[in-house]
């Protein structure tokens, strides 16, 4: 997986799960494409090693794109989806 700075965009839709833990993590990125329409963005910020390798193979695993993901000095961790 390539980390990158995503592009400057304005995503469809925002979810902070820095307090959760796996598997939950994904269950509510889960939750928040399904209620996407294909092409939308969705910003996720999230903390730990776990759900930082899990949600974006995940993600990818189940037909979505990754477009950015910037990890930050605090830890926590901003990924970029398109839902597919």
């Amino acid at each position: 997986m390539i980390v990158m700075n995503p592009p400057v965009v304005n995503p469809d839709h925002r979810i902070d799960i820095s307090s959760e833990i796996c598997p939950m993590t994904f269950v509510l990125v889960r939750l928040a494409l399904d209620q996407m329409t294909t092409g939308q963005m969705l910003e996720i910020r999230l903390r730990g090693a776990e759900p930082r390798r899990n949600v974006p193979l995940t993600a990818q695993e189940q037909g979505h794109e990754v477009v950015g993901i910037v990890d930050e000095e605090n830890g926590e961790s901003i990924i970029l989806l398109r839902r597919g």
